[in-house]
């Protein structure tokens, strides 16, 4: 879409899929380790593209880093509770805060947070639930905050799209869930990915505060 991207992930080859990326595309992207769990370490994240001459503006924030670690709440150890959160809630935070700085600057910009349909409740995963439920009340407060300085912020709800995390789940249980999906297929990442595409342009521009599905007809 003609974006400067930053990738970052934990994952120590994020910067040669970055320049996979780019020469398929013919874009500009570049991967940067970071855990943006960590606050301080976002910080420094922040501090290094300010000083990167091609990163002298943010119009774009998507948070999407996720994990989970379920189990039924009694079984639960804090462990699993804090890295959950810490992961999927608290990186948000870390992330907007530490660039809405730049975004405010230029006085304009698009937030995606990436939720779950999981927020409304599902058992053995009381952790997702809270960070993902978390998500929309942020994504809901900041919409109202950041409205004045034209920054729009939404969250997106996938369903069970077909990823590294879903593919965890044994087959049988993997068939099931497609049978309640109406549209009887698993999503596709690129499926999310359009949508986050939409939200950020200017087709979306009279477009914040929203909480958006992509859950084929799972959730309605």
């Amino acid at each position: 879409m003609g974006y400067r991207v930053v990738m970052v992930d934990l994952k120590e080859d994020v910067d040669d899929r970055a320049r996979e990326i780019s020469n398929n595309t013919g874009s500009f992207c570049i991967g940067r380790v970071t855990d943006v769990s960590d606050y301080l370490a976002v910080k420094n994240l922040a501090s290094s593209l300010d000083d990167a001459e091609n990163f002298s503006k943010l119009d774009v924030i998507v948070n999407n880093a996720g994990v989970n670690l379920d189990s039924l709440f009694e079984n639960m150890s804090y462990e699993q509770w804090d890295r959950v959160l810490k992961v999927d809630l608290y990186s948000m935070f870390n992330v907007t805060k530490n660039l809405l700085p730049k975004m405010i600057e230029n006085g304009h910009g698009s937030i995606v947070n990436i939720s779950s349909m999981s927020w409304m409740g599902n058992v053995g995963q009381a952790n997702y639930a809270a960070a993902k439920a978390g998500v929309i009340g942020l994504t809901k407060t900041l919409s109202k905050e950041l409205a004045r300085h034209k920054i729009r912020v939404n969250a997106i709800c996938p369903g069970f799209i077909d990823t590294p995390m879903t593919r965890a789940v044994p087959e049988k249980y993997r068939a099931r869930f497609i049978e309640r999906i109406p549209l009887r297929r698993v999503g596709e990442p690129l499926d999310v990915a359009n949508l986050v595409g939409f939200l950020v342009s200017e087709e979306a521009a009279y477009i914040t505060g929203e909480v958006i599905n992509v859950s084929g007809g799972l959730v309605m």
